[in-house]
């Protein structure tokens, strides 16, 4: 009998689509969802909005250890995957500013950071029928993972879709700033000496410019049903 793989890891660079795909796949599969980039957004806002500057490795990582951070089925219906809990505060779109955007990568970085939380993910992510998504999850998090999807696009095409879904929220942003902020994260994300971003060996990669919401859903069905197949 084919089956359903049991772990599915979604990576890719920020705005490639990871997120809305790995909802929309875990939805199909009635898997558990679980976007663990929002865990390093929640460490950031925290360093933020307590006044503790993000290049501050040793602060930072501390604070990682220390704060709750939990996610839970959404209670608003407002556009939210989910409600993120930061010591039991809800900062569901509060972790979606652009300060915490043009910080988080740096949070990301730190060792000691992505050691506190990747434990974490990993033994959410071995209860299996999930679908996890991230930067490095195919390549440190879970890399016995049964299908591993890398899901990619321009820059320039990841910057627009940041600036619609901003726009579309009421914020006031600037498309270059976008552009700009995504270009570092990039360079810091690809670049760092741990786990840095980059399609695991086994990956199938995908690229998503000028494909639509639906049409990358669709790729990636295929993705699941070819597993099914072998």
């Amino acid at each position: 009998m084919k089956s359903d793989p049991v772990i599915i890891t979604i990576d890719g660079p920020a705005g490639s689509g990871k997120s809305t795909i790995g909802k929309l796949v875990a939805e199909e599969l009635d898997y558990l969802y679980f976007d663990t980039g929002v865990m390093y957004r929640a460490v950031a806002f925290a360093a933020i909005s307590t006044g503790i500057n993000t290049r501050d490795e040793e602060s930072v990582s501390h604070l990682a250890e220390v704060v709750g951070i939990d996610l839970k089925p959404p209670t608003v219906k407002d556009g939210r995957d989910n409600d993120v809990l930061l010591d039991d505060k809800d900062v569901t779109w509060e972790i979606r500013s652009p300060s915490v955007d043009a910080n988080v990568s740096i949070v990301a970085a730190y060792p000691e950071v992505r050691r506190a939380l990747g434990e974490k993910q990993r033994q959410i992510g071995l209860q299996g029928k999930v679908v996890m998504v991230g930067r490095d999850i195919g390549t440190v998090i879970l890399p016995e993972a049964d299908l591993k999807i890398y899901l990619d696009a321009s820059i320039e095409e990841r910057a627009n879709r940041r600036y619609q879904e901003l726009i579309n929220r009421g914020e006031e942003v600037e498309y270059e700033s976008i552009l700009s902020t995504l270009r570092e994260r990039d360079r810091i994300d690809s670049t760092r000496e741990i786990a840095p971003l980059k399609p695991a060996g086994d990956a199938v990669v995908v690229d998503t410019d000028r494909l639509n919401i639906q049409e990358v859903f669709t790729k990636v069905l295929e993705i699941i049903k070819g597993h099914r197949a072998k």
